[in-house]
């Protein structure tokens, strides 16, 4: 059995593609894991990632994040 809490839930603004964001607790095994969910109309494209993942993921996308901003600053 998991235990499920959500973390966050918004929507793209170009796509209008809902996505949200899970804790996923496995009582049994102890392990915690990120699914990211992400819908696009009827289809759902689900992610469960490790925190190692999750940090890789994060890092690289707060890169392009910053390297967007100072761009627009140019």
């Amino acid at each position: 059995m998991a235990q499920i809490s959500e973390l966050a839930k918004f929507r793209v603004p170009l796509g209008n593609q809902e996505i949200e964001l899970h804790q996923i607790d496995h009582v049994e095994g102890g392990m915690s894991l990120l699914r990211i969910r992400i819908r696009e109309g009827k289809r759902f494209t689900i992610f469960d990632i490790d925190p190692d993942t999750a940090q890789h993921w994060a890092v690289a996308m707060q890169r392009w994040a910053d390297s967007q901003k100072l761009a627009a600053n140019d």
